[in-house]
C-alpha cells in the first residue's frame, strides 16, 4: 500500500489499525480525582517545552495513579488545560512498557484529559460517546 493510498483511504483505519497493533495492550483510561499537579514549562529561545505531572486517585481502587504529558514545540508556547486539585478528570493514555525495567512502567502517558468539572478537553471529541460508555460501565456493574 503506498503513501497516498493510506492518507487517502475511505477512513483512514491504517494508521488506527497499526497505532492498536503496537500499543493496543497499553492503552488505558482512568476516571478520578486529582490529588496534585506540577506544571513545568521551560523555554530555549526558540524552543518550548511543557511538562505536567499529576496524580490522581480513581474512583475504583485504593491505589494512586502516577500521570504525566510532554508537549514541545517551536515558537509558541504549548497549550494545556486548566486542572486544579480536587477536579474530576478522566484520562485517556498509554500505561508504560511492563517489560522494561524504567521506572515509569506504572506511570501513563497522557494522550488526552477530560475535566469533567469544568467541562475542558485537551483535545476535543464528542461526549455522548463517552456518557454512553459510561451509562454500560454503570449497567455492568450492579449486574
Amino acid at each position: 500500500m503506498g503513501f497516498k493510498e493510506k492518507i487517502s483511504s475511505k477512513f483512514g483505519n491504517y494508521f488506527q489499525n497499526a497505532y492498536i497493533e503496537k500499543y493496543g495492550d497499553r492503552i488505558t483510561s482512568i476516571s478520578g480525582t486529582v490529588l496534585s499537579v506540577k506544571l513545568i514549562e521551560k523555554s530555549y529561545i526558540i524552543f518550548n517545552r511543557l511538562m505536567v505531572e499529576m496524580v490522581i486517585k480513581p474512583e475504583v481502587g485504593k491505589k494512586v495513579v502516577k500521570c504525566w504529558y510532554k508537549k514541545n514545540r517551536w515558537f509558541k508556547k504549548p497549550e494545556f488545560i486548566q486542572v486544579k486539585q480536587g477536579n474530576k478528570v478522566i484520562v485517556m493514555g498509554v500505561t508504560g512498557d511492563k517489560n522494561s525495567k524504567k521506572e515509569n512502567s506504572q506511570e501513563v502517558q497522557i494522550m488526552n484529559l477530560l475535566n469533567l468539572t469544568t467541562k475542558k478537553d485537551l483535545i476535543p471529541i464528542d461526549h455522548s460517546q463517552i456518557k454512553k460508555s459510561r451509562q454500560q460501565a454503570n449497567g455492568m456493574m450492579r449486574r
